[in-house]
């Protein structure tokens, strides 16, 4: 049977909550998105998250996905997508660890302001571990398409099978908590 015709009928499988099918697409496409993936970004362990992400999110989803014709190829553009989203991330991070200097060029810290820099962050995160701990799945899911993926609210409704006011009502109550965590 053509591969483009198994991934199709796997994918349907997929959509109606077939968990076999999902592993045997995982099986069949794992190895190469990870190789599109690496020459996307470069970079092998990268390349293994995102479509571990991929897949994770394929099945989260799965009574929602639409009908796809090539599996693949819509699969290696989601990839490239997220590989997109975490570079970006990434390079955010580290354009935090510059300051500008006086004359707008970029120069690196001192060791000193680098190390009190990366003390500080390690609080923050121990911090807004703390913090997210208190808040519920639910909650903790709408933080991360609110906030990580720049969903709106109509689109986190839509995904979370929720009203738009329910899914602002659950964000806007994930945040007080939140402030509340870690002004503390």
């Amino acid at each position: 049977m053509d591969n483009k015709l198994a991934h199709h009928l796997l994918w349907e499988r997929l959509r109606s909550g077939d968990k076999d099918a999902f592993f045997d697409l995982y099986k069949a496409l794992y190895y190469p998105l990870v190789n599109f993936g690496i020459r996307v970004c470069a970079d092998a362990d990268m390349a293994g998250e995102a479509t571990d992400m991929v897949f994770t999110t394929i099945w989260e989803k799965h009574d929602t996905l639409n009908r796809v014709d090539n599996v693949e190829a819509y699969l290696r553009t989601f990839l490239k997508r997220k590989l997109l989203r975490i570079m970006e991330r990434k390079r955010k991070i580290n354009d935090a660890l510059f300051n500008a200097g006086e004359d707008g060029d970029w120069m690196e810290m001192s060791y000193e302001e680098f190390i009190v820099k990366v003390q500080t962050d390690e609080l923050i995160k121990h911090q807004l571990k703390n913090a997210l701990a208190k808040l519920t799945f639910r909650q903790k899911q709408l933080i991360h398409l609110k906030f990580f993926d720049g969903l709106s609210y109509e689109d986190i409704a839509a995904q979370s099978n929720q009203t738009v006011k329910t899914a602002y009502n659950t964000i806007y109550d994930a945040l007080k908590i939140l402030r509340k965590e870690l002004k503390a």
